[in-house]
């Protein structure tokens, strides 16, 4: 997945900010640092903390596949075919066309100027009409900005397809609008949601619910909690809703399809 870069006053800040951009757990994204706030005056810092995050990479490459050998017959062709006049002169390389393509120059995009978000919102509620279109429903796009954030949301009646089990295909959705209205326009700025049919405020509400009687049954009781296996947008709604529950903490654990959020009592200081 590509790197967003995010600001703020302090690391935390910024990785907060990626992560609300990203849609994911912290466990799940990979940082890097690009700057961190110098130390001013009287214990004040100047200047912004600025990160680069992406979901953590969890598919290992594969080792490239070998040649297949020459099978024998083919060997016992090649050496028949050679002749008795001794072997054959070698081309020379300098007298021999290179058959090499010169890489083209990578473009310096560090003077881009910025995108206009209102472009940006523009360009996802052209594709997502032209996707209800394409589903055979009917609704409506809106597009809501307040600063860098972008919410565009898609009402109509019978949405369910585009939304699919668990907000699956509403994630690919989404996936594929920042595609368009992102990055081939150079957008790094802005943050860019999709919610269909009011799905993601009522699953949040729904999850933060059950986070939060969870959280309570593992305070009295002592014991840790495992839950079902959740996407990482779920997985960020369970971690962040019980932030500030106290007497418990939370965690990921596992891998891939099977990464599923552990609660456990909190270890008193």
């Amino acid at each position: 997945m590509e790197w967003v870069e995010t600001t703020g006053t302090s690391v935390a800040e910024a990785k907060s900010v990626a992560l609300d951009q990203l849609g994911i757990a912290e466990d799940d994204a990979e940082f890097e640092v690009v700057e961190e706030p110098k130390a001013g005056l009287f214990g004040r810092t100047r200047g912004e903390a600025r990160v680069r995050a992406r979901v953590r990479p969890t598919i290992l490459r594969g080792k490239p596949e070998r040649r297949p050998r020459a099978s024998a017959e083919k060997r016992k062709e090649s050496s028949a075919g050679r002749t008795n006049d001794g072997p054959k002169k070698e081309r020379s390389r300098s007298a021999s066309p290179s058959r090499t393509r010169e890489r083209p120059a990578e473009r310096d995009t560090t003077d881009r100027p910025p995108v206009d978000p209102d472009k940006v919102g523009e360009a996802a509620a052209i594709f997502l009409t032209g996707m209800i279109e394409s589903f055979g429903y009917k609704g409506s796009v809106a597009v809501k900005r307040q600063e860098e954030d972008i919410e565009v949301t898609v009402d109509g009646d019978e949405l369910g397809l585009m939304v699919g089990p668990r907000g699956a295909t509403l994630l690919a959705i989404q996936d594929l609008t920042r595609v368009v209205s992102q990055r081939r326009l150079g957008d790094q700025v802005t943050r860019l949601r999709i919610d269909i049919a009011g799905y993601r405020e009522r699953r949040r509400e729904a999850l933060s619910r059950f986070a939060a009687k969870v959280a309570q049954e593992v305070k009295e009781s002592g014991e840790a909690r495992m839950l079902e296996p959740m996407m990482s947008a779920d997985r960020k709604i369970v971690h962040d809703s019980l932030a500030e529950f106290e007497g418990v903490t939370t965690r990921s654990q596992g891998e891939d399809a099977q990464r599923r959020v552990v609660v456990e009592p909190a270890i008193a200081p």
